[in-house]
């Protein structure tokens, strides 16, 4: 039984191939504008999940002081006006501790970023309210699909109050926003993006047949992953150690499990972060190559699950090698990777299906 939870009762693979039916989904062939709208939607939350991680990389996410989500569409259009976006910023400890004498130019190239990234934020929740209540006024969502959207109308709404939250724990005492905070954020941005990649799936017929189970482990691991990734970023963990397969000559750094206490530290020290961050890459590593082999004759899903896994493994260890000058390039492309990955775990999760 434990096999077959693991490899997705694998064992019958010759069965499997011959009992491959079409199931429609609840709410399968919709309005096909519905369909488009939800891939754009998907689409331009790649791009924010992107932007932010850019934002990230620059140290731009504290240069807003404020959080005006009707009246902020518009950046400084003066002088005065971008003197005193300035004079608040330099109320922060950002301001204080690592970019004390930032002269107004210097501001900018560090404003526009979140700027763009608040704005993406907007211009989201707007292509997709407006659509959904044009298509809920006109009739055209069907009953059961409806709770989902209403559902991710909710979590959009709580990700812009939860991305100032985030931004408001580095106004206070420290130059860095909360970890826990920053985790919680893309945690919700990532859960936004999955739920509309499954509801895109689901709008079609779902084949079932295919051993899935296995992808339903991995999702959920690399969703783990992510979260990890989070707290590498919020507590820079990432330049602790920049040599591999070994860190920094041994398996385990030493005194990673004591000092401070492992589950402490996996939350809040820079070494043991890094650390689980890698352990849980490996775990993923493992797992997907060994459901690649168990299930590689049964078509191209399971060839994309095992390509999109090598290539965000191949992208994590070329970060870590380039440490600690990465280029913003590379880490963009990690964190895509991320996204390309998940987007395919859930893709195959919710169009194939075992009978």
């Amino acid at each position: 039984m434990r096999r077959r939870f693991l490899w997705s009762g694998a064992a019958g693979r010759a069965k499997s191939s011959r009992i491959m039916t079409a199931r429609t989904s609840p709410y399968a062939n919709p309005d096909p504008a519905i369909t488009r709208w939800l891939t754009l939607m998907a689409v331009l939350i790649f791009a924010m999940i992107l932007l932010g991680g850019v934002t990230r990389l620059t140290e731009s996410g504290l240069s807003m002081t404020d959080w005006r989500p009707v009246t902020g569409w518009l950046p400084p259009l003066t002088e005065q006006a971008w003197q005193e976006e300035l004079d608040k910023y330099r109320q922060t400890p950002e301001y204080r501790y690592k970019n004390q004498g930032f002269s107004v130019d210097e501001f900018k190239t560090i404003f526009w970023f979140e700027y763009l990234h608040r704005l993406l934020g907007r211009f989201i929740g707007l292509a997709f309210a407006v659509p959904f209540f044009w298509f809920l006024a006109k009739g055209r969502v069907h009953s059961a699909l409806k709770p989902h959207l209403w559902l991710l109308l909710g979590l959009g709404a709580a990700q812009g109050v939860l991305g100032w939250y985030m931004v408001k724990s580095g106004l206070v005492d420290r130059p860095a926003v909360s970890q826990y905070r920053l985790a919680a954020h893309l945690g919700l941005a990532f859960a936004i993006y999955g739920y509309i990649v499954w509801l895109i799936a689901n709008l079609r017929q779902r084949i079932e047949g295919l051993p899935y189970a296995g992808l339903v482990v991995l999702t959920g691991i690399v969703y783990l992953q992510i979260l990890s990734g989070a707290f590498v970023a919020g507590l820079d963990a990432g330049f602790i150690y920049n040599t591999w397969p070994a860190i920094d000559g041994a398996v385990i750094p030493p005194d990673i499990l004591t000092n401070p206490p492992f589950w402490q530290g996996v939350f809040e020290d820079h070494r043991t972060v890094q650390f689980t961050h890698r352990m849980i890459a490996y775990v993923i590593a493992l797992y997907a190559g060994l459901w690649w082999v168990r299930n590689r004759r049964e078509g191209w899903v399971v060839h994309a699950v095992g390509l999109a896994t090598l290539y965000q493994v191949l992208a994590g260890i070329v970060t870590v090698i380039y440490l600690p000058y990465v280029p913003a390039w590379l880490a963009v492309f990690h964190q895509a990777g991320a996204v390309v990955l998940l987007t395919t775990l859930v893709w195959a999760a919710a169009r194939l299906k075992r009978v």
